[in-house]
C-alpha cells in the first residue's frame, strides 16, 4: 500500500460561507478527517458519509488529545495510505501549530499541502463593522496570542506593543485578558483608548463588547463573556457602531430549522444565513427513486398515448431522467408529449435535461397545476403525473372534478430521518428555535415522526404552500404560508413575520 496525503485546512473563523473553495474541495474528498472543536457543524456536513472522523478538540486548559498524540495520528493514517484532511479553526499557520503537525509527515516522506484559511485576526473584527486599519487612525495591525503554554506565563511586550501605535488583536485571550488589558495601561497606553471584545465572531450568536481598554475587562466579566473570544485594543474599534453591519441583518438573533432533504436544502440555506439567522441543518426526509418501476416504463414506451406529461417537483424531474437512462432513452423520447411544471425550480430541474416546460402556473401549487391543464386538455386527451409516492392528491382530486382522463403514477418515495434529533429536540424543549421551514407536506410529517413526544405550540411553521400548512397545523404548529411557492417567498413570510 502507498502512503497516502496530509492535507491540513483552514475551515475560517466560524462562518461556513468563509471557508475557501480548496478547503471544501479538498474536505469533499477526504478519507479521515482530523477536526477541532471551532469547526462549525456546516462545515462538517461536507465531510463524505463514508471518511472517518476523529474529533481531537481542544478547550482552554483542557486538551482532549495532547499535540503530540495529534501529529501521530495524521502520520499513522497517512501511512495507511489514507487521504487525511487535518482540519482546524481560522488559519492553520497562524497560532494554529500547523507547522508542527507537518513535521511528522515532512520527515517520514508523507506527501502534503496546506489550505490557507480566513484568520478570525482580520475577519471577526470585519464582523463587529471594526477595520483592522484606517489610514485616520494607524498605520500598522499587530496579531498577538493571548495563550500561554502550559504551566508558562504570558511573554508580551506591552511597551513595544503601545509604541507602535497600531491596532492590537489578542487571540485566545479570554483567559488573560485582564492581565493583557492591565499590561497595555501600565505600559502607557491612554485608558480610554477604545477597545471591543468579539464573542463567537462570524457566527449567528456573535456578541460584541466596546469599551475603552481600562474597564473592557470589568465588562467582559459583568457579561461572561467565554471563548472563542478575541480582543482588538485600537481606535479603529471607535468605528464599530457605525459599520456594524452583521449586527444589523434582519435575521439576526433568529433560530431557524431547515428540513429540506441534505442535496435540497443549499439555497434556502444560504439566504437565511446571509440574512443573519441562525440555520440547523435538520433533514428529516430522504428521497429515493422507485426502480423496476413496471406502470412509469410503461407509460414511457407508450408516450403518445398522452397529451400532457405533469411533474410535481424537481426530484420528479431527476426520476424521469432516471427512467429514461433505464429504457436507455433520453429526453428525444418525450418529443410527443407537452410538458407542465408545478414551479419555476421544477422547470428548471427539466432544463437541465434540454427541456422547457410547456405550462408553468403562475401560482405554483398543485391545485393551480391541475386547473391549468384542465383548460389545456380536450375531451378525449389523457395526462401523465409523475409525482410522489405519499405526495398531495390536489392534483388528481381537481383533474378528477374536472373530467380530466389521467394516469397518476408514483416514482420517487420518501422516507424519514433523523440524524440530529438531540440537537432539534433541545432546541424544542428550551423554545430557542423561532422557525421551522418546511416545503412539502412530506418534511412535515418527517420532522413530526422523528420527534415524536415533542410540543411543536411554541414554534412557526414557514411552509411553502397551503397544503404543507395544513399539514403543519395538524401537527400542532402555528403557521405561516409563503404567497407563492418559491424558496423567495418563503424567505419573505419569514422576513415579515419576525
Amino acid at each position: 500500500m502507498g502512503k497516502g496525503k496530509v492535507i491540513l485546512v483552514g475551515a475560517g473563523p466560524g462562518d461556513p460561507g468563509l471557508l475557501t473553495l480548496r478547503g471544501a474541495e479538498a474536505i469533499r474528498s477526504a478519507e479521515v478527517v482530523v477536526y477541532d472543536r471551532l469547526v462549525s457543524d456546516e462545515i462538517l456536513d461536507m465531510v463524505p458519509p463514508n471518511a472517518e472522523r476523529v474529533f481531537v478538540g481542544k478547550r482552554s486548559g483542557e486538551h482532549s488529545v495532547p499535540q503530540e498524540q495529534i501529529n501521530e495520528l495524521l502520520l499513522r493514517y497517512a501511512l495507511d495510505g489514507k487521504l487525511v484532511v487535518r482540519l482546524k479553526g481560522g488559519d492553520p499557520f497562524l497560532f494554529g501549530r500547523g507547522g508542527e503537525e507537518l513535521e511528522l509527515p515532512q520527515q517520514n516522506g508523507v506527501e502534503f499541502e496546506v489550505v490557507p484559511g480566513i484568520t478570525s485576526a482580520f475577519a471577526v473584527p470585519a464582523y463587529a463593522g471594526i477595520p483592522v486599519t484606517h489610514r485616520d487612525f494607524c498605520s500598522s495591525v499587530h496579531v498577538v496570542t493571548g495563550h500561554a503554554r502550559a504551566g508558562g506565563e504570558l511573554s508580551i511586550d506591552y511597551s513595544a506593543l503601545v509604541k507602535t501605535g497600531g491596532t492590537l488583536v489578542f487571540l485566545m485571550g479570554v483567559a488573560t485578558m485582564g492581565e493583557i488589558t492591565g499590561g497595555l495601561v501600565a505600559a502607557g497606553i491612554a485608558g480610554d483608548t477604545p477597545s471591543a471584545i468579539i464573542e463567537n465572531g462570524t457566527r449567528p450568536n456573535q456578541r460584541v463588547t466596546l469599551g475603552a481598554v481600562s474597564d473592557i475587562y470589568a465588562l467582559a466579566k459583568e457579561r461572561e463573556v467565554v471563548s472563542p473570544a478575541l480582543l482588538v485594543v485600537g481606535k479603529v474599534c471607535a468605528l464599530g457602531k457605525r459599520f456594524d453591519w452583521f449586527g444589523a441583518l434582519p435575521l439576526r438573533g433568529k433560530r431557524i430549522a431547515v428540513t429540506r432533504p441534505r442535496g435540497s436544502a443549499g439555497t434556502l440555506t444560504d439566504k437565511l444565513r446571509a440574512l443573519g439567522a441562525e440555520v440547523i441543518a435538520y433533514p428529516c426526509i430522504e428521497t429515493e427513486h422507485i426502480a423496476d418501476n413496471a406502470a412509469a416504463t410503461g407509460a414511457l414506451n407508450r408516450i403518445s398515448s398522452y397529451k400532457w406529461l405533469a411533474l410535481t417537483s424537481p426530484e420528479g424531474v431527476r426520476s424521469l431522467a432516471a427512467l429514461l437512462r433505464e429504457l436507455g432513452a433520453d429526453s428525444r423520447k418525450l418529443a410527443p408529449v407537452k410538458l407542465a411544471a408545478v414551479g419555476a425550480a421544477t422547470a428548471a430541474e427539466l432544463e437541465k435535461l434540454g427541456l422547457t416546460a410547456d405550462f408553468v402556473p403562475e401560482r405554483y401549487s398543485a391545485a393551480a397545476l391541475a386547473e391549468g391543464l384542465a383548460k389545456r386538455i380536450g375531451r378525449d386527451e389523457r395526462a401523465l403525473i409523475f409525482r410522489a409516492e405519499d405526495g398531495t392528491e390536489e392534483l388528481r382530486d381537481v383533474l378528477g372534478k374536472s373530467g380530466v382522463a389521467h394516469d397518476d403514477i408514483a416514482v420517487y418515495r420518501t422516507r424519514c430521518v433523523s440524524a440530529k434529533r438531540d440537537v432539534m429536540a433541545a432546541a424544542l424543549r428550551d423554545k430557542s428555535l423561532d422557525y421551522v421551514c418546511f416545503t412539502s407536506a412530506s418534511t412535515v410529517r418527517g420532522f413530526a415522526e422523528s420527534l415524536a413526544g415533542e410540543d411543536f405550540s411554541s414554534v412557526t411553521a414557514a411552509c411553502i404552500g397551503s397544503a404543507t400548512a395544513a399539514a403543519a397545523r395538524g401537527r400542532g404548529f402555528r403557521t405561516l404560508t409563503a404567497r407563492n411557492a418559491t424558496i423567495d417567498e418563503l424567505v419573505n413570510v419569514i422576513l415579515e413575520g419576525k
